[in-house]
C-alpha cells in the first residue's frame, strides 16, 4: 500500500458540494415545481 506524505494529505480533496453544484440542485428544483405547476393549472 502506497503512503501518503503530510503535505500530500492536507491536499486530498473530497467530493464536496460546490456553489455551482447547489446552484445546478437548486434551478432544477425550481425548474421540476415549475412543470408539475403548469400541468396542474392546464387540467
Amino acid at each position: 500500500m502506497l503512503n501518503l506524505e503530510n503535505e500530500e494529505l492536507k491536499n486530498v480533496k473530497g467530493g464536496g458540494l460546490t456553489l455551482w453544484g447547489a446552484v445546478g440542485i437548486v434551478t432544477g428544483v425550481i425548474f421540476v415545481i415549475g412543470v408539475i405547476d403548469g400541468l396542474i393549472k392546464l387540467k
